[in-house]
């Protein structure tokens, strides 16, 4: 499959991905239509992006290309993390992104006892995930984007404000409950 990066500076850029089934990369529809989605309502210019699950980093990169401040990107698969920081090295865009190598949950926990707060975190684990509450509830972010292959549960913490399906995947917008972090200034 060939991947591109949709709009913004690295617009039309190819982007590498892990061959096999271990990965999912986010197709360039669904990508298109959240991005469009997070532009309507500005929660992507300046904001600082959590991307959990990253693989090749395709939803992260899209944020920076359309003018994220930073992005962090978290996943456990090194073969994907190296695909990831090749993405990022050949789209001169290592300076405004950390990779952390771990499981959501251990990367989750060093991000919070580094008092990291995130305006917008992407969301795209494996489908069949099941554990979405107690995983939201430990997220440091305003705004969620979550990709499943059904609606998503988010607990008590967020609150959903838009669902669709794309084909096989089901995407989930919400906003923290209490309004969230928002350290950089992004409109949400």
């Amino acid at each position: 499959m060939v991947l591109r990066v949709v709009a913004g500076t690295a617009g039309g850029r190819r982007l590498a991905t892990l061959s096999g089934e271990s990965t999912r990369p986010t197709s360039q529809r669904v990508r298109e239509a959240v991005f469009n989605s997070l532009g309507s309502r500005q929660a992507i210019a300046r904001a600082r992006v959590l991307d959990l699950y990253a693989g090749s980093g395709a939803l992260g990169i899209e944020a920076l290309s359309r003018g994220a401040a930073s992005s962090t990107f978290v996943d456990i698969n090194r073969a994907a993390v190296d695909i990831l920081r090749s993405n990022l090295a050949s789209l001169q865009m290592t300076e405004r992104a950390e990779v952390i190598v771990a499981d959501a949950r251990a990367a989750l926990d060093e991000l919070k006892r580094r008092g990291e707060r995130f305006d917008l975190a992407l969301i795209d684990p494996p489908y069949g995930f099941d554990d979405w509450p107690a995983l939201l509830s430990e997220l440091p972010a305003a705004l969620i984007v979550a990709e499943s292959d059904r609606p998503v549960d988010v607990g008590d913490g967020f609150v959903v404000y838009h669902q669709r399906r794309h084909g096989a995947t089901v995407v989930t917008f919400a906003t923290a409950a209490d309004g969230g972090p928002n350290p950089s200034g992004a409109q949400h």
